[in-house]
């Protein structure tokens, strides 16, 4: 029997019991609906996490001063004033190692006009943008020269900027810092949340020398971020600070280290991690529901096997062989979950802008993905579908004639 042929006569026996094909249809559009949902819902967050890992740096070292023991009791990070801009200066000798920053870092009002925010103040070397992989939008970043001089210059995130200047240009203008006057020469790109939830934008640039000196007066830094010269570099890289870091502070093993080696990529890998999974339970969750609607094919194409037990019993005795009513059953099976699935579809597209557009959730939608969903539907139709159609052609035709 042709291919074209069986799916006429498919469509027509759906038909003759409307109601009870759109109902059985219905669960295999719910299933597919709730796959494309999920795993959208899934793919735009994970997309999301992995966007603010890159966020984070090019393959992002962060070294920071760490604790001191005072009387038995740890002071927590930043306790200890022993990392200096010298040990900066030996970490970016290391082969595995580029792009060096020193930070020196405090939260201080900016004030223009009558506005004013508090912010975070962050001193830093013109390398930190390459290890932040973060651009200048509008005006430029200050140079080694305004380092070494100490220059009262700055450059603003976009959430200080949209809260002092509004709409105007911050380019050239002066601004506080704590009593200091800056200029403002340039304006970064938006960055918008780092993994953790932080507000990247909310920052000020500065040369590290000049909140140093003239903001917070010390001569040690209290970070100091790198980049390793690839993402495999990342474990020996780290090795190698560590060791060196040990051999200049003169390290004691009683004491343990005075610095630390954070791990922000780790931190948001973890949570991409857990998406996926959770990505996963939801999609199995539908799957389930998917097999289900199957079940419920499965018991109407039985019903249906019941109720035209004559009509096959004719087919059978004008010559159509065991393989063709298989086949027919087969393909009233496979066209109900097909056409279940292409509804779902429509219903899952709706879904999951309904969802993006309410809950402001980031969605994702890939060709792939709803390709997946019809292929598991016409599965699930072909699966569920073959005992009944099986049964079907087994039937004898005189006994199905008699009934």
């Amino acid at each position: 029997m042709p291919l074209t042929a069986g799916i006429r006569i498919a469509l027509r026996a759906l038909a003759r019991n409307t109601l009870r094909s759109v109902l059985s249809m219905l669960g295999i559009s719910i299933g597919v609906a709730a796959f494309i949902c999920s795993v959208a819902v899934g793919l735009g967050a994970s997309r999301q996490i992995e966007a603010q890992i890159q966020s984070l740096g090019d393959n992002l070292i962060w070294i920071e001063a760490g604790s001191r023991n005072v009387n038995g009791v740890r002071t927590g990070s930043y306790g200890t004033k022993s990392l200096t801009l010298e040990d900066a200066r030996a970490i970016q000798q290391l082969d595995l190692v580029v792009n060096v920053s020193p930070h020196v870092n405090t939260r201080a009002p900016v004030v223009y006009g009558d506005q004013n925010w508090l912010t975070m103040v962050r001193g830093v070397a013109p390398e930190y943008l390459a290890v932040r992989r973060w651009e200048v939008d509008r005006g430029i970043m200050f140079s080694q020269d305004d380092v070494g001089f100490a220059a009262k210059v700055c450059v603003l995130g976009q959430t200080v900027v949209t809260t002092l200047f509004g709409q105007a240009d911050p380019i050239g203008q002066t601004i506080r810092v704590k009593n200091i006057p800056c200029q403002v020469i340039g304006v970064l790109k938006v960055k918008g949340q780092s993994p953790m939830g932080q507000d990247q934008d909310d920052v000020l640039l500065m040369p590290f020398t000049t909140v140093q000196k003239k903001i917070k007066g010390i001569a040690w830094l209290d970070d100091i971020m790198c980049s390793a010269v690839s993402a495999a570099a990342l474990g020996p890289a780290e090795d190698q600070i560590a060791a060196l870091l040990r051999q200049r502070h003169r390290w004691v093993e009683t004491q343990g280290d005075d610095f630390n080696l954070r791990h922000p990529a780790d931190l948001a890998q973890a949570s991409a991690e857990s998406q996926r999974t959770l990505t996963l339970l939801l999609a199995s969750i539908a799957a389930v529901a998917l097999v289900v609607a199957g079940i419920g094919i499965m018991n109407i194409m039985l019903v249906s096997v019941t109720e035209r037990t004559r009509e096959i019993g004719i087919r059978l005795a004008v010559g159509a062989r065991e393989r063709d009513i298989c086949t027919q059953f087969l393909l009233e099976a496979v066209t109900l979950a097909l056409l279940g699935g292409g509804v779902g579809i429509g219903l899952g597209l709706a879904g999951t802008y309904g969802i993006a557009h309410v809950a402001r959730w980031r969605t994702l939608i890939r060709p792939d993905m709803l390709v997946l969903a019809v292929v598991f539907a016409g599965a699930v139709g072909n699966f569920f579908g073959f005992y009944p159609a099986r049964k079907a052609s087994r039937l004898d035709p005189i006994a199905a004639l008699g009934r």
